[in-house]
């Protein structure tokens, strides 16, 4: 072929290629929008894998187009669809862990899992699954939407020029941490409104057959305990909520800042969001595993016949029935699905924000 009409054709496609950019237009049907294919077959694939590349970026820009203006909305929906995917994938380790940590059956992974598989079958490993990406949804996306909404409101208040106030307050919210505070009120903000769909995605992992269905959960527990049996639990759960959420964004927020900074980065890659997040979820669950186990032991108790008459009268109880180590059941069951869960929420979190964000650098392919 002519080095002077491979240069032209070239020319053309490269102008054609700009000008479909800046209109963030791609003709679906086209197989080839650039002009590439007639070229020398050497050329074909190069012009293929810019055309997938151009795919992408108009598909991404359209989504962008679609949130503009929107920041909170797009936070909300990246809140939403990393919640599901992480679900999706790890509802088996969920279910173990409930089954461990309120005393049910074995006390090691295996045989639980085992006795799972037993009684329900390989889809008893997803009981529950259904209300749970139910309650999934709305909770990730409400508590990362919540978490941003105040760590950035409380950030702008502190960058404002009052260092002269003398009002106490004032002096007192430039001496929180955003991230604290909004991992403080997300945990709160979400567990306040979610609650029921936790309630009864344990009652149906716990006792399939006397809730087997979802819609026989609700109205059993409606037929017991009226509209406050939907909110059962929900001061202990608020009382566990709180340090495990407040630990975790601080923790996710602190190791990825620290991590930054030693390898001299302004970003971290997938792989390495998802280590971060693993391990900010591990330190938040050690901390507050205590507590969660005591809320699962109140928000259960009427299916075994005991209710503890309150969080501390649950951890007594653990406490005088297991020993410490009864506080930590099911401690390795949590870690294995809270590590992986808070990775790849993050990780699908932060990816779904630079897709969707308009501020966001495009990533490269």
């Amino acid at each position: 072929m002519d080095l002077e009409r491979v240069a032209a054709q070239l020319q053309q496609s490269l102008k054609k290629r700009q000008a479909l950019n800046k209109q963030h237009v791609l003709t679906l049907g086209d197989p080839d929008p650039y002009g590439l294919v007639d070229l020398d077959p050497e050329a074909n694939e190069e012009g293929r894998a810019h055309t997938n590349i151009g795919l992408k970026w108009d598909v991404q820009s359209a989504l962008r187009k679609a949130f503009s203006g929107r920041r909170e909305a797009a936070e909300f929906v990246s809140g939403a669809l990393a919640g599901a995917m992480a679900k999706a994938v790890l509802a088996p380790l969920e279910t173990v862990r409930t089954r461990m940590v309120v005393g049910v059956g074995s006390r090691s992974i295996p045989a639980t899992f085992a006795e799972i598989v037993q009684e329900g079958g390989w889809r008893g490993l997803w009981a529950g699954n259904a209300v749970n990406m139910l309650r999934i949804v709305p909770t990730q996306a409400i508590e990362f939407a919540t978490f941003e909404a105040v760590r950035r409101a409380l950030q702008e208040n502190q960058h404002k020029d009052n260092n002269n106030s003398s009002n106490w307050a004032d002096a007192v919210v430039r001496r929180l941490s955003p991230v604290a505070v909004g991992g403080a009120a997300a945990g709160i903000v979400s567990t306040l409104i979610c609650h029921p769909l936790e309630v009864l995605k344990d009652r149906l992992t716990i006792n399939r057959i006397a809730y087997p269905s979802l819609g026989a959960a609700v109205a059993k527990i409606h037929s017991e305990a009226g509209l406050g049996g939907f909110y059962a639990g929900l001061c202990p759960t608020l009382a566990g909520m709180l340090p495990y959420s407040t630990c975790y964004y601080f923790m996710y927020d602190a190791i990825k800042r620290s991590y930054c900074r030693a390898n001299k980065k302004s970003s971290l890659s997938r792989p390495e969001l998802l280590l971060v997040g693993a391990l900010s979820g591990l330190t938040a669950s050690t901390i507050s595993f205590p507590l969660e186990v005591a809320r699962k032991r109140l928000m259960v108790g009427a299916i075994q016949g005991k209710c503890p008459a309150h969080m501390f009268a649950a951890l007594s109880e653990v406490l005088r029935e297991e020993g410490v180590a009864g506080l930590y059941r099911g401690w390795g069951a949590s870690c294995l699905k809270v590590m992986p869960t808070s990775g790849i929420t993050w990780m699908f979190y932060e990816a779904w924000k630079d897709i969707l964000l308009v501020n966001k650098q495009l990533p490269n392919f």
